[in-house]
């Protein structure tokens, strides 16, 4: 495998890793990015763009990051937050008068960014094209009954976190959330990140195509079979789980320009893992030029659990701050300090304000992982190894 790039002396493993994800894991094309105290100290990339093509991966390709978008998308309520527009402790439908329906009155914004808006599936899934609309999604999800008393646990909000975030964002603003993530975030940060592809990006032919793999028969790790009782949660029709990831029913060709173009600030941001690795660093301290993005109080307050314990739709005990899956069995980061957001399927990305690393994964061979892929684990514990 030709792998491209460069490597601090002193982070090797993490490079020998990435090798070894391409010869023993099944990985097709793929790069890792790790900033330490702001400095990047590993930029690797390698493969095909193409999960099924013969093109070669390039310093700047990007790709879906499918959930790992959600991390990043909290980043702007956030920011709003810091910047005194949106009370963390404020009912939703404060903002959002609609929202209320159902006996949603008493949701705080800070509920529906842990995963606690009880709200993670809709009565009636929507279509590839309703749920991109902009109007159909905030509509439903505002319509839509709690399927828990809301505040009294939690459960991954899979697809829903597109509309709940992305509504929430243009009430306070005025403008959606790619919009304002690419200009108060993406822009000053100088990194490749869109939630909402732009034509003249998807005109220059960055974005590499996406696609399911099955592991090679070398990856025996990856055939570990889950508890039987999430191995029903996913097979059954009914179950909460289903629901919740059938949001959008039937689920959208990721490779189509019209899903890369629309805004789903839970799944289809594309970027590069050079991008997301700088991002991660700026939310908690100063990378190279200067740029930050969060005040020690916000960096704090997205680490700060707000969720734990049985996940209602992950059927695994599962942590959350503020937009942020937090180190735990279920997704385990560099140490308990850690933020950020797996992608179902096999990208990864988060900060560890301990150890002052930023850290970005992102793959186009579409594993059967939900939130700890055997490529990205690996990466991660040769990082932690290191440090």
């Amino acid at each position: 495998m030709d792998i491209q790039g460069v490597v601090t002396a002193g982070f090797e493993p993490v490079r020998d890793a990435f090798v070894r994800n391409f010869e023993v894991l099944g990985d097709r094309g793929a790069a890792v990015a790790v900033y330490r105290d702001g400095r990047k100290v590993v930029d690797l990339w390698g493969g095909t763009k193409d999960a099924d093509g013969t093109a070669p991966w390039t310093e700047d390709t990007a790709q879906v990051v499918r959930s790992a978008t959600k991390g990043v998308a909290a980043a702007v309520p956030l920011l709003l937050h810091q910047r005194g527009l949106l009370d963390l402790d404020a009912p939703v439908g404060a903002y959002w008068p609609e929202f209320k329906a159902g006996g949603k009155e008493k949701i705080l914004v800070r509920d529906l960014l842990a995963h606690r808006a009880g709200v993670p599936a809709l009565d009636r899934g929507l279509t590839a094209a309703e749920a991109a609309d902009g109007v159909s999604g905030p509509r439903a999800v505002a319509a839509q009954h709690p399927f828990w008393e809301p505040g009294t646990g939690h459960g991954y909000h899979a697809q829903t976190y597109s509309w709940l975030l992305s509504e929430l964002v243009l009430r306070v603003t005025g403008r959606t959330l790619g919009c304002v993530l690419a200009e108060e975030i993406a822009e000053p940060l100088g990194v490749d990140f869109w939630i909402g592809l732009p034509d003249a990006e998807a005109e220059a032919g960055r974005v590499g195509r996406v696609a399911p793999v099955e592991p090679p028969e070398s990856a025996g790790v990856l055939r570990t079979r889950p508890r039987r009782n999430v191995s029903e949660a996913y097979a059954d029709p009914a179950s909460l789980t289903r629901r919740a990831f059938a949001a959008i029913d039937p689920l959208p060709d990721e490779n189509a320009p019209a899903y890369r173009a629309a805004e789903l600030p839970a799944s289809n941001g594309i970027g590069t893992a050079r991008a997301l690795a700088r991002f991660y660093a700026a939310t908690i301290g100063v990378v190279e030029d200067g740029a930050r993005i969060f005040t020690p109080a916000t960096t704090a307050l997205a680490a700060r659990e707000h969720s734990a314990g049985a996940d209602r739709v992950l059927v695994v005990n599962t942590r959350f701050g503020a937009g942020y899956m937090l180190h735990g069995p279920a997704s385990p980061l560099l140490s308990p300090a850690s933020f950020g957001h797996p992608g179902r399927g096999g990208s990864l990305a988060f900060a560890d304000p301990e150890a002052g690393i930023g850290f970005g994964y992102v793959t186009n061979a579409l594993a059967k992982s939900v939130t700890a892929d055997p490529r990205a684990q690996a990466l991660v514990r040769a990082l932690k190894s290191v440090l």
